[in-house]
């Protein structure tokens, strides 16, 4: 009753700290609350369910089986509270960054969306340059960015030539209707997620770009990875506001990438590296995040094999305390080969409930780390998916590890000597 009262207690506190706490801490804080208050409901809860299946059980050895599957909770509690967390990270963890994959995957389509994109540091003549892509090409988007500081914040403030890859690709967190209309215009500015929360800006707000230039937030775009703000204006009015700025890369739109990067080398004597096509910086942006997700898979078996080392060690543990409670079954005429299977069966059943338990407290644990914890340390929030079939195979896993820590056990038992067992009645009266 003190284990319930206190998850209770936990569990409240993390509600409240979930709808009125701010800050990275009381992100932490409300993670500590929700694990630690679900480990301590485990078992009522497990007890519970137990008990539910007692009551419905029609025969005696069925009855048996329920009770005292329930009567082994104080002795496994620690370590199905084990195997829960572990669990519960897997799947919160998980599903934090396969929703961080498919979100990137996405954001890389917005951003990276022309075919070719020339570095032109070291070029001098500009406008020679611009004017030779303009000929061999479907549009130019020359990159122009100058530091700034922005509602107190430090930020970047980029020119963009508005055309059809703008308005075609890139997808808005709240925007007004002809959110590109007005910024090509001159007379409306967007700006990434981060400046908007940080500042706390939102679309009709005004924002001033320097001195003398304020003008209302059309739209509000994704910026995930990014640590700092930035505001996107039309070409003409950067121009206008910072004429010593000149464009240090292009993207280019074509149909023919590696012809152009042939051209430009020709015409200009470009590095290869200065000309980096789309498709390679994908694949490398998408090779520095498979890596960290082969990490995070990693993890998932290295915690689950903890959770199951956690309730071999309660059942080698348990085994010689539970003869007391197995010999009278055998005496009844129960064999011990189907006293293990039993043994088996109680543990994978406990496993599987507690598997159960740790989903949605592994989808509540993503929600955390996705909508708070990510959004106070990073100041964007990331969308969140639901991975069914990941979720299937840790289960399986958790299952697995659950029935490779207790075969041993029970083989012990299968094979225990009838007079170990005859020894439990020898005090008997």
């Amino acid at each position: 009753k003190l284990q319930a009262a206190a998850a209770a207690l936990l569990l409240a506190a993390a509600g409240v700290l979930a709808v009125t706490g701010t800050g990275l801490a009381a992100g932490f804080a409300l993670l500590a609350c929700l694990m630690l208050g679900a480990a301590l409901a485990l078992a009522p809860c497990l007890g519970a369910i137990l008990r539910l299946g007692e009551a419905r059980a029609a025969r005696a050895m069925a009855q048996w089986f329920w009770a005292d599957t329930r009567q082994q909770l104080p002795g496994l509690g620690l370590a199905l509270m084990a195997l829960l967390l572990a669990m519960a990270a897997n799947v919160g963890v998980s599903t934090m960054v396969s929703s961080f994959r498919l979100t990137f995957v996405g954001f890389l389509d917005q951003r990276l969306s022309a075919e070719l994109y020339v570095d032109a540091e070291a070029v001098a003549d500009r406008a020679g340059l611009e004017r030779f892509l303009e000929t061999r090409s479907d549009a130019v988007l020359p990159i122009m960015s100058v530091d700034a500081t922005l509602a107190g914040l430090r930020a970047e403030i980029f020119g963009a030539r508005i055309g059809y890859t703008y308005r075609e690709n890139w997808r808005f967190l709240d925007a007004v209707p002809a959110v590109w209309d007005e910024v090509e215009a001159g007379g409306a500015v967007i700006i990434n997620e981060q400046l908007a929360r940080r500042a706390g800006l939102s679309v009709g707000d005004a924002l001033a770009l320097g001195p003398g230039l304020s003008m209302p937030v059309a739209g509000i775009v994704g910026d995930y990875g990014n640590p700092i703000g930035q505001a996107i204006v039309g070409e003409a009015l950067f121009r206008q506001a910072f004429p010593g700025v000149v464009p240090r890369r292009y993207g280019v739109r074509t149909d023919d990438p590696q012809g152009l990067r042939q051209a430009l080398v020709e015409a200009f004597d470009f590095p290869p590296a200065r000309l980096v096509d789309q498709a390679a910086l994908k694949a490398f942006s998408l090779s520095v995040f498979e890596r960290t997700f082969s990490v995070t898979g990693a993890l998932n078996v290295l915690t689950l094999a903890v959770a199951a080392f956690a309730i071999l060690m309660s059942l080698l543990t348990l085994a010689a305390m539970r003869l007391p409670q197995m010999a009278p079954v055998w005496a009844m005429g129960t064999t011990q080969r189907r006293l293990a299977g039993m043994e088996i069966l109680r543990t994978v059943l406990l496993a599987a409930l507690t598997a159960v338990l740790a989903l949605p407290l592994g989808l509540a644990l993503a929600w955390v780390l996705l909508a708070i914890v990510n959004v106070e340390a990073f100041g964007w929030r990331l969308p969140m998916y639901l991975f069914p079939a990941e979720y299937t195979r840790l289960m399986l896993f958790a299952l697995g590890a659950a029935l490779s820590a207790a075969l041993w056990p029970a083989w012990r038992l299968a094979r225990m000597e009838p007079a170990a067992l005859l020894r439990i009645f020898a005090n008997e009266r």
